[in-house]
């Protein structure tokens, strides 16, 4: 643990634990039973608790998992209940959160165990930095049923070329390989500490304006990441928006049972 005063939030009946240790900010997914999955409950939580940093002197932002798994991805559990437009908002919401966390104007880092899956290896690629236990892995399968998320920003991770691949095939990605693709450091459980010291140090270097500036031209300046999250909100509305969206991911979570 870092040193200083810890303020413990009570648990969300959302599944999000809030710790807030000096200008350091711990959100934690609390929904192991489900693998951490996004509801939609969940998302707004997080949303909430992003914003919140900005106005509380956060200077460091850390997302985890709680249990075995970071991030299952998108909560289906009430796949019968959706519909394509409330599946098409709660998707909106959900890029919406990682377009937040990308431009934060602090650090932010991804502690990753187990699992990164679809949304959940999305808001990994929208941290600043990314730590990957030996033996986690990551995975991209929305296109499976239509869903273009995050493809920006993954492919300014790793390139275009790679990412496509991610993304188009699926495939499980090992810790390892994600490291050498660029995407992700690994970090052993032990080693979290002192890193995550460093880092929080490292982070109050400069003062929250100049963070935020640095942060805001590295993407391109105001006008350009306006556009690039214009862009990745419209790619993912009219992937999303085409008929039978809940069709698709009924058929893809079939497939997946076989």
């Amino acid at each position: 643990m870092m040193q200083g005063h810890a303020t413990n939030l009570p648990a969300h009946p959302d599944g999000l634990l809030v710790e807030k240790q000096d200008d350091v900010t711990t959100l934690t997914l609390d929904r192991p039973e489900r693998g951490n999955a996004l509801s939609a409950s969940l998302v707004t939580a997080l949303a909430e608790a992003v914003q919140a940093c900005h106005d509380d002197g956060t200077r460091l932002l850390v997302l985890a998992g709680n249990g075995p798994n970071f991030c299952t991805g998108f909560d289906l559990g009430n796949l019968d209940s959706e519909s394509d437009d409330s599946l098409l908002a709660r998707f909106i919401r959900v890029e919406l959160l990682l377009q937040a966390v990308h431009a934060a104007p602090f650090s932010t880092v991804a502690l990753v165990r187990g699992r990164a899956m679809g949304a959940g290896a999305d808001l990994v690629a929208a941290c600043g930095q990314r730590w990957l236990e030996p033996g986690s892995n990551i995975a991209f399968p929305g296109a499976a049923f239509g869903l273009v998320l995050g493809s920006a920003r993954l492919a300014a991770l790793t390139g275009a070329a790679r990412a496509r691949e991610w993304i188009a095939g699926g495939a499980v990605v090992g810790a390892e390989a994600a490291a050498v693709a660029g995407f992700a450091a690994l970090v052993a459980p032990e080693d979290r500490p002192a890193a995550l010291a460093a880092l929080a140090a490292s982070a109050r270097r400069l003062d929250c304006p100049t963070h935020a500036a640095i942060q805001t031209a590295t993407l391109g300046g105001h006008g350009a990441l306006a556009l690039a999250q214009a862009s990745q909100l419209a790619d993912l509305a009219r992937s999303a928006a085409r008929p039978g969206l809940k069709a698709r991911i009924a058929a893809y979570r079939a497939s997946m049972k076989r």
